[in-house]
């Protein structure tokens, strides 16, 4: 996982990117995150298009970077014994797009936003996206 940044309470948000990750938070969570995952990552590989004239050893070069533009950010809210608070999923490269769907669950997928609204609030601040809950949590 990857440090995005920190929230109040010694609350952290991290990235996962692995399909092990994404999994492990599946786990933890007792949610499908991780089909969700699978689901973004198998559409950004297929779109993806190797340069024409490249050599056939170095077709993929640019395939992980293409994944890291073109699939939603998929985030984890730690506490700081790693309890899992609450996962995101947010538009590719955290900027606002028009016909994305952010999403912000809890454990279970339950509402994350009475124990976490301040950090939820400091990744909306982070990627300078309006995370309020009648957009993010799906189960309203």
């Amino acid at each position: 996982m990857r440090y995005v940044c920190d929230a109040p309470g010694g609350k952290t948000w991290f990235r996962f990117e692995t399909e092990a990750e994404a999994e492990a938070e599946a786990a933890l969570m007792h949610h499908a995150v991780d089909k969700f995952f699978r689901r973004f990552l198998a559409a950004a590989r297929e779109s993806y298009r190797a340069p024409t004239n490249a050599p056939m050893i170095e077709r993929d070069i640019g395939l992980k970077d293409h994944i890291a533009r073109s699939m939603p950010l998929f985030l984890t809210l730690r506490a700081s014994d790693g309890e899992g608070l609450a996962t995101a999923m947010l538009p590719p490269e955290g900027r606002n797009q028009v016909n994305f769907k952010t999403v912000i669950v809890g454990p279970q997928n339950n509402d994350p936003y009475a124990d976490q609204a301040e950090a939820i609030a400091a990744l909306g601040a982070h990627y300078h996206l309006d995370l309020k809950r009648e957009d993010c949590f799906p189960y309203a």
